[in-house]
């Protein structure tokens, strides 16, 4: 998507959206049209990018993610016409809601404390980036009322994981005293 009304305005140009150990990335190419005063780097990106906070962008300049004219700047470079900016920038955590989901459960054993699972291989453990449902959590919290968690924590029961690929028997609590011991 690029926001341009002339070549002499501004150009904010999402490159596209990549992923990094688990984390989604939002790449912007912004040129400085020729008519702009100097302003500190942090200050005219966080009039360009809605959303972004000053102290983002600071961060992102610390951590070598502004680029202008492919050199990296810190936070209090000062911009000039036609400088060619880009920055990298995570994408803000995604607020997971934990939902019930009718998912066909393997239950091996169970009793008023635990149930033991066997979990297929492609089962995702619990919701995270890029697996927000479809998870052996949706299903626990379809399959069995109040299951107890951590401090707030969204894995509720889960007292282990198992990586997506691998299958096998799982532990699962039913309340706070199994979970804890």
């Amino acid at each position: 998507m690029v926001f341009s009304d002339d070549e002499d305005l501004d150009t904010i140009l999402p490159e596209g959206e990549g992923e990094q150990e688990g984390e989604f990335f939002e790449h912007f190419r912004i040129t400085v049209d020729k008519g702009q005063d100097l302003l500190r780097i942090d200050k005219f990106l966080h009039n360009r990018l809605e959303k972004t906070s000053r102290t983002k962008l600071q961060a992102a300049a610390d951590a070598g993610n502004i680029l202008v004219n492919e050199k990296a700047v810190k936070s209090n470079y000062r911009i000039k016409p036609y400088d060619v900016i880009s920055i990298v920038l995570p994408h803000p955590p995604r607020i997971i809601e934990l939902k019930g989901e009718n998912i066909p459960l393997d239950i091996v054993y169970e009793d008023d404390d635990v149930v033991v699972i066997n979990k297929q291989a492609g089962l995702v453990v619990h919701p995270g980036y890029g697996n927000y449902t479809g998870t052996l959590v949706n299903a626990l919290m379809y399959h069995f009322e109040n299951m107890p968690s951590q401090a707030g924590d969204l894995r509720p029961g889960l007292v282990h994981r198992l990586d997506k690929n691998t299958s096998g028997i799982m532990l699962m609590a039913k309340n706070e005293y199994a979970l804890a011991f």
